[in-house]
Protein backbone atom coordinates (compact mmCIF):
# COMPACT_ATOMS: atom_id res chain seq x y z
CA UNK A 1 0.00 0.00 0.00
CA UNK A 2 1.31 3.43 -0.97
CA UNK A 3 2.10 5.86 1.80
CA UNK A 4 0.20 9.10 2.09
CA UNK A 5 0.99 11.94 -0.30
CA UNK A 6 3.09 9.86 -2.70
CA UNK A 7 0.47 9.55 -5.45
CA UNK A 8 1.82 11.11 -8.64
CA UNK A 9 -0.73 13.10 -10.67
CA UNK A 10 -0.12 12.78 -14.42
CA UNK A 11 -1.94 14.84 -17.05
CA UNK A 12 -2.04 12.91 -20.34
CA UNK A 13 -3.03 14.65 -23.57
CA UNK A 14 -2.29 14.97 -27.30
CA UNK A 15 -1.37 18.42 -28.61
CA UNK A 16 -0.80 19.80 -32.10
CA UNK A 17 2.34 21.80 -32.90
CA UNK A 18 0.25 24.95 -32.46
CA UNK A 19 -0.84 23.82 -29.00
CA UNK A 20 -4.40 22.73 -29.80
CA UNK A 21 -6.40 19.95 -28.17
CA UNK A 22 -9.02 20.01 -30.94
CA UNK A 23 -9.50 21.65 -34.30
CA UNK A 24 -11.48 24.67 -35.47
CA UNK A 25 -14.62 22.50 -35.70
CA UNK A 26 -14.89 22.28 -31.90
CA UNK A 27 -14.74 19.60 -29.21
CA UNK A 28 -15.05 16.62 -31.56
CA UNK A 29 -12.74 17.91 -34.31
CA UNK A 30 -9.97 15.43 -33.57
CA UNK A 31 -9.48 13.47 -36.79
CA UNK A 32 -5.94 14.90 -36.98
CA UNK A 33 -5.08 13.00 -33.77
CA UNK A 34 -6.11 9.54 -35.02
CA UNK A 35 -3.05 8.68 -37.21
CA UNK A 36 -0.80 9.52 -34.26
CA UNK A 37 -2.87 7.65 -31.65
CA UNK A 38 -2.83 4.27 -33.41
CA UNK A 39 0.92 3.77 -33.85
CA UNK A 40 2.80 1.16 -31.85
CA UNK A 41 4.77 3.94 -30.17
CA UNK A 42 1.66 5.84 -29.07
CA UNK A 43 0.00 2.66 -27.82
CA UNK A 44 3.15 1.68 -25.88
CA UNK A 45 3.30 5.17 -24.37
CA UNK A 46 -0.32 4.94 -23.23
CA UNK A 47 0.34 1.58 -21.59
CA UNK A 48 3.44 3.00 -19.88
CA UNK A 49 1.79 6.12 -18.43
CA UNK A 50 -1.34 4.36 -17.23
CA UNK A 51 0.26 1.22 -15.76
CA UNK A 52 0.99 2.76 -12.32
CA UNK A 53 -2.37 4.54 -12.01
CA UNK A 54 -5.27 3.24 -9.94
CA UNK A 55 -7.46 6.34 -10.42
CA UNK A 56 -8.41 8.01 -13.71
CA UNK A 57 -9.90 11.50 -13.85
CA UNK A 58 -12.20 12.44 -16.74
CA UNK A 59 -14.46 15.29 -17.75
CA UNK A 60 -17.98 14.42 -18.89
CA UNK A 61 -17.35 14.66 -22.66
CA UNK A 62 -14.28 12.44 -22.54
CA UNK A 63 -16.00 10.00 -20.20
CA UNK A 64 -18.92 9.63 -22.60
CA UNK A 65 -16.57 9.31 -25.58
CA UNK A 66 -14.35 6.73 -23.86
CA UNK A 67 -17.39 4.88 -22.49
CA UNK A 68 -18.88 4.53 -25.95
CA UNK A 69 -15.79 2.79 -27.31
CA UNK A 70 -13.37 1.30 -24.78
CA UNK A 71 -15.35 -1.08 -22.49
CA UNK A 72 -15.80 -3.78 -25.17
CA UNK A 73 -12.26 -3.62 -26.59
CA UNK A 74 -10.84 -5.84 -23.81
CA UNK A 75 -12.70 -8.83 -25.26
CA UNK A 76 -12.11 -7.99 -28.94
CA UNK A 77 -9.68 -10.60 -30.30
CA UNK A 78 -9.02 -8.43 -33.37
CA UNK A 79 -7.91 -5.39 -31.33
CA UNK A 80 -4.24 -4.52 -30.81
CA UNK A 81 -2.80 -6.14 -27.63
CA UNK A 82 -2.01 -2.71 -26.14
CA UNK A 83 -5.59 -1.55 -26.80
CA UNK A 84 -6.99 -4.65 -25.12
CA UNK A 85 -4.71 -4.07 -22.12
CA UNK A 86 -5.70 -0.40 -21.94
CA UNK A 87 -9.40 -1.34 -22.14
CA UNK A 88 -9.01 -3.89 -19.35
CA UNK A 89 -7.18 -1.33 -17.22
CA UNK A 90 -9.82 1.31 -17.98
CA UNK A 91 -12.68 -1.02 -17.04
CA UNK A 92 -11.05 -1.90 -13.71
CA UNK A 93 -9.59 1.48 -12.68
CA UNK A 94 -11.43 3.88 -10.36
CA UNK A 95 -12.95 6.49 -12.70
CA UNK A 96 -13.69 9.90 -11.15
CA UNK A 97 -15.85 11.91 -13.53
CA UNK A 98 -16.28 15.68 -13.21
CA UNK A 99 -19.82 16.50 -14.30
CA UNK A 100 -22.68 18.77 -13.32
CA UNK A 101 -25.20 16.58 -15.18
CA UNK A 102 -24.18 12.89 -15.03
CA UNK A 103 -24.95 10.95 -11.86
CA UNK A 104 -24.84 7.31 -12.96
CA UNK A 105 -23.48 5.00 -15.63
CA UNK A 106 -23.44 1.28 -16.42
CA UNK A 107 -19.62 1.45 -16.68
CA UNK A 108 -18.24 -0.17 -13.54
CA UNK A 109 -16.02 1.67 -11.04
CA UNK A 110 -17.31 5.11 -12.07
CA UNK A 111 -18.20 7.85 -9.63
CA UNK A 112 -19.42 11.32 -10.44
CA UNK A 113 -18.42 14.51 -8.68
CA UNK A 114 -19.70 18.05 -9.12
CA UNK A 115 -16.69 19.67 -7.45
CA UNK A 116 -13.46 21.55 -8.05
CA UNK A 117 -10.86 19.14 -9.53
CA UNK A 118 -8.05 20.53 -7.34
CA UNK A 119 -10.01 19.85 -4.16
CA UNK A 120 -10.85 16.32 -5.31
CA UNK A 121 -7.18 15.63 -6.14
CA UNK A 122 -6.08 16.88 -2.70
CA UNK A 123 -8.52 14.37 -1.15
CA UNK A 124 -7.31 11.56 -3.43
CA UNK A 125 -3.66 12.28 -2.60
CA UNK A 126 -4.47 11.73 1.08
CA UNK A 127 -5.95 8.28 0.36
CA UNK A 128 -3.93 5.10 -0.25
CA UNK A 129 -3.57 3.97 -3.85
CA UNK A 130 -1.47 4.10 -6.96
CA UNK A 131 -0.95 7.09 -9.20
CA UNK A 132 -3.68 9.38 -10.55
CA UNK A 133 -3.99 10.15 -14.27
CA UNK A 134 -6.11 12.69 -16.12
CA UNK A 135 -7.13 11.19 -19.45
CA UNK A 136 -7.14 13.91 -22.11
CA UNK A 137 -9.69 16.13 -20.32
CA UNK A 138 -8.30 19.60 -20.97
CA UNK A 139 -10.69 21.42 -18.62
CA UNK A 140 -9.61 19.17 -15.73
CA UNK A 141 -5.92 19.54 -16.65
CA UNK A 142 -6.23 23.35 -16.79
CA UNK A 143 -7.89 23.45 -13.35
CA UNK A 144 -5.14 21.26 -11.86
CA UNK A 145 -2.36 23.28 -13.49
CA UNK A 146 -3.89 26.46 -12.08
CA UNK A 147 -3.72 24.91 -8.59
CA UNK A 148 -0.25 23.38 -9.15
CA UNK A 149 -1.64 19.88 -8.62
CA UNK A 150 0.03 18.25 -11.66
CA UNK A 151 3.30 16.35 -11.05
CA UNK A 152 3.86 15.02 -14.56
CA UNK A 153 2.83 16.13 -18.05
CA UNK A 154 2.47 13.31 -20.57
CA UNK A 155 2.17 14.97 -23.97
CA UNK A 156 1.92 13.32 -27.36
CA UNK A 157 3.04 16.11 -29.68
CA UNK A 158 1.45 15.51 -33.10
CA UNK A 159 3.24 17.01 -36.14
CA UNK A 160 0.12 18.90 -37.20
CA UNK A 161 -0.74 22.59 -37.44
CA UNK A 162 -4.52 22.63 -37.10
CA UNK A 163 -4.95 26.39 -37.31
CA UNK A 164 -7.79 26.79 -34.83
CA UNK A 165 -9.50 25.20 -31.84
CA UNK A 166 -8.99 25.18 -28.09
CA UNK A 167 -5.52 25.45 -26.61
CA UNK A 168 -4.44 23.56 -23.52
CA UNK A 169 -2.14 26.29 -22.24
CA UNK A 170 -4.18 29.46 -22.09
CA UNK A 171 -3.00 32.82 -20.78
CA UNK A 172 -3.30 33.05 -17.02
CA UNK A 173 -1.91 29.63 -16.10
CA UNK A 174 0.69 30.19 -13.34
CA UNK A 175 4.36 30.06 -14.40
CA UNK A 176 5.96 26.70 -13.51
CA UNK A 177 9.15 24.80 -14.40
CA UNK A 178 9.37 21.26 -15.81
CA UNK A 179 12.14 18.78 -16.53
CA UNK A 180 12.10 16.42 -19.51
CA UNK A 181 12.32 12.82 -18.28
CA UNK A 182 11.49 11.00 -21.51
CA UNK A 183 11.21 11.78 -25.22
CA UNK A 184 10.35 9.05 -27.72
CA UNK A 185 9.52 9.49 -31.42
CA UNK A 186 6.73 7.35 -32.84
CA UNK A 187 6.22 5.87 -36.32
CA UNK A 188 3.94 8.77 -37.37
CA UNK A 189 6.48 11.44 -36.48
CA UNK A 190 4.74 12.33 -33.22
CA UNK A 191 6.82 12.67 -30.05
CA UNK A 192 5.73 11.22 -26.72
CA UNK A 193 7.07 13.52 -24.01
CA UNK A 194 7.15 13.16 -20.24
CA UNK A 195 7.86 16.27 -18.17
CA UNK A 196 8.17 16.19 -14.38
CA UNK A 197 7.32 19.25 -12.31
CA UNK A 198 10.39 20.76 -10.65
CA UNK A 199 9.59 22.25 -7.29
CA UNK A 200 12.21 24.04 -5.21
Amino acid sequence: MTQQNTRTVTANITLSLDGRVNGAGGDYDMSWIVPHAITEGARDHMTRVTSTATTALLGRKNYEGFGGFWPAVADDENAAPQDRAFSKWLNEVEKVVFSTTLTESPWQNSRFVDADPAGVVKQLRAEPGGDIIVLASSSVIRALLAADEVDRLSITLAPELVGGGARLFEDGIPATSWQLSDSTPTESGALTLLYDRTRS
